[in-house]
């Protein structure tokens, strides 16, 4: 990924889950009473019973002002913005009412201690009330607005709600009914008698609440409307660069995103989808099965290699994410999905798109012809790349990666090309891996990004061409593939994904390799090379595997050549953007585990026959620059577009202050 690109994987920071709406109001109430106990509580309560119930009284007060408006949000905003066209969830009302809440209460409670020590008076802290709720108006208006995609006016319904609430109990109880007279007390000799029981309230309320005046009702309704105006203002300034180079909105962003990271729908692949291009990729399956399976017996698959040419991305489980688990669940034998040589342009934009490829991949399997000749496994170099390659019959897999340097993804294009660089010598089908093994996480200006026409790239066109011809002239033998799996106790917090760590070891002509395959996206710099340090040397062998023994008892001896590669599971990214194996557990942990893996593999070695297809199959990937230009805007509206909606607020505010003094 390039570094525009790693800023947008940044705000896989923000993802999190939205808790039940029972949940949240619950924790509303509780800060509504607190609230109440700080905002309406005249004195300390004496330690008496008489003490308790004015405290008991407070914390209700709060509860009544302060969260019956947030219930009533939570509740009323679900059902009229699906009554309107919207699609708000009860999770999504019930915490947008309650982030709304904390802004009231925060807003007054700075409010509260200013007048303390500034001589501002109560009438200053129900102004600060007035910007609150209106503030609160124009937060949800921007939410539902992307949530629901409805038209100003239309959202400006359900938005209102909240605000609507607080200043209907405000005026009841605020006694502010008796305050209106037309010439005389008309309203008390007419109107109070018959409805004031319900409409004048003042008796019943906190002494607080005695300092609403009429002129806070006229100035909410004057801000709902500035602060309308400015939420327009600030949307229609933002979405017009979307729309000029993606034609999509802003809003389908916000709202896919939001979707994803409260409640984890599948919004933000209907975003994507819109974004998307059609591809033609090739999927490449090594299948190998055990060698006394008859030809007309059902086949016993021992172990799959997968790789389509795609990325595992975006983020979390949208789009291709889970692509590697989704791998695992449908292989008959052990499935090793390592990373292809794709960046995020190859994104698949939904997971539907990873039942086509999955598709493509039983057709391939299908097709193999398998053999039980296979060459020793080579070693080459070209510049910053290295190339580990092994023939099964007329086809090969390559293994590249730069370590001990950093990099990160291979283009598409460089990955084609390298591939065919290898097949000149008279290759016919190649697994071309991107071992995806060694970075330095996202410093740098250009995160290791491999692309065409750079250095790197050559160096790996001309790794995989001189492994070709090492292929052609090494050693073959009957091949013999042992396995091991351990799904681990490491969760994605700590950088290992559900495959967890995958052993294959191939034996061939008196050499042993072991490819080693870790659920995990890319890896601390220096950990490849200890892993590869520890299981090809013998007294480093013996020291790093502990525990581990082979099957005669005797302490392992190390294997001939051993290449780490990860999956670039992008699961592991819902919790920070550079979860890198390594930088969360304990290396010598994951080391010792690799080991005891080999260890297991070695032992489990028996004869096996080998086969590799290539099918083509058209995906809708995210598309050539489309990551870029995503990224870019997105990366923008996030800088720019905090510091423009921080000036569209302070305007707004200083309007709302001209306002106070002028009304």
């Amino acid at each position: 990924m390039t570094a525009t690109q790693s800023n947008l994987a940044g705000l896989s920071r923000f993802i999190f889950r939205a808790p039940r709406w029972y949940s949240s109001l619950a924790f509303a109430l509780l800060v509504a009473a607190m609230a109440g106990v700080a905002a309406f509580e005249t004195g300390v309560p004496e330690r008496t019973w008489s003490g308790l119930f004015l405290l008991g009284r407070d914390a209700w007060e709060g509860i009544f002002f302060i969260g019956v408006p947030t219930v009533i949000a939570a509740f009323g905003t679900t059902g009229v913005d699906r009554f309107v066209g919207g699609r708000l969830t009860p999770n999504r009302s019930s915490l947008l009412a309650l982030a709304c809440e904390v802004i009231i209460v925060a807003v007054v409670t700075v409010a509260a201690i200013a007048s303390v020590f500034l001589p501002l008076g109560q009438g200053f802290v129900f102004n600060a009330l007035v910007v609150a709720l209106a503030s609160v108006f124009a937060l949800r208006l921007l939410v539902i607005m992307a949530v629901s995609r409805s038209s100003m006016l239309v959202a400006s319904i359900p938005a209102s709600i909240q605000t609507v609430a607080s200043a209907v109990l405000l005026f009841i109880y605020g006694g502010t009914l008796r305050l209106f007279e037309f010439g005389g007390p008309i309203l008390d000799a007419y109107l109070i008698p018959y409805v004031g029981q319900y409409l004048a309230r003042s008796d019943q309320a906190p002494a607080a609440l005695s300092a609403i005046q009429p002129s806070h009702f006229g100035l909410l309704g004057i801000m709902c409307v500035i602060y309308a105006t400015a939420v327009y203002a600030f949307l229609y300034v933002v979405d017009r660069p979307w729309r000029n180079s993606l034609g999509v909105s802003v809003l389908d962003f916000i709202r896919g995103f939001i979707g994803h990271i409260a409640e984890g729908s599948r919004e933000l692949e209907d975003f994507f989808e819109q974004l998307g291009q059609e591809a033609v990729v090739p999927v490449t399956v090594l299948s190998f099965r055990r060698a006394d399976t008859e030809a007309d017996a059902d086949v016993e698959e021992k172990a799959r290699f997968v790789l389509p040419m795609i990325h595992p991305g975006p983020m979390g489980e949208i789009g291709g994410g889970n692509f590697p688990e989704r791998a695992a669940r449908r292989s008959e034998g052990l499935a090793f999905p390592p990373h292809a040589t794709a960046g995020h342009d190859f994104n698949l934009v939904t997971e539907r798109e990873v039942d086509t490829i999955l598709d493509a991949v039983d057709d391939a399997a299908e097709r193999i012809e398998y053999t039980s000749e296979a060459t020793a496994s080579v070693r080459t170099e070209s510049g910053e790349a290295k190339m580990l390659g092994q023939g099964f019959g007329d086809d090969a897999v390559l293994v590249s990666s730069y370590a001990p340097a950093f990099a990160d993804d291979v283009e598409y294009g460089v990955g084609l090309t390298a591939a065919t660089e290898a097949r000149t010598h008279g290759l016919d089908d190649v697994l071309l891996v991107d071992a995806h093994n060694s970075n330095n996480g996202l410093d740098g200006p250009d995160l290791g990004h491999v692309t065409p026409g750079s250095r790197r790239s050559f160096d790996m066109i001309h790794a995989a061409g001189l492994a070709g011809e090492a292929i052609d002239d090494a050693r073959r033998g009957d091949l013999s593939l042992g396995t091991a799996w351990d799904r681990t106790d490491w969760t994605p917090r700590e950088g290992i994904g559900p495959l967890g760590v995958r052993v294959a070891v191939t034996e061939v002509a008196d050499q042993t390799t072991a490819y080693v395959l870790v659920d995990g996206n890319n890896m601390e710099p220096g950990l490849r090379d200890r892993i590869v340090t520890a299981l090809t040397d013998e007294s480093a062998t013996q020291t790093a595997t502990g525990r581990a023994v082979a099957a005669d008892g005797a302490a392992p001896r190390a294997v001939d050549a051993v290449e780490v590669m990860t999956t670039d599971t992008h699961i592991v990214n819902t919790v920070e953007a550079d979860n890198q194996v390594g930088a969360a557990l304990d290396e010598d942990e994951l080391l010792d585990r690799i080991a005891d893996l080999v260890a297991e593999a070695r032992a489990d070695c028996e004869p096996v026959t080998a086969g590799m297809a290539v099918e083509e199959v058209t995906v809708t990937v995210f598309g050539n620059d489309r990551t870029e230009t995503l990224a870019s805007h997105a990366n923008v509206a996030v800088s720019m577009g905090g510091a423009f909606a921080a000036a569209v607020i302070l305007s707004a505010m200083v309007v709302s202050v001209l306002i106070f003094f002028l009304a």
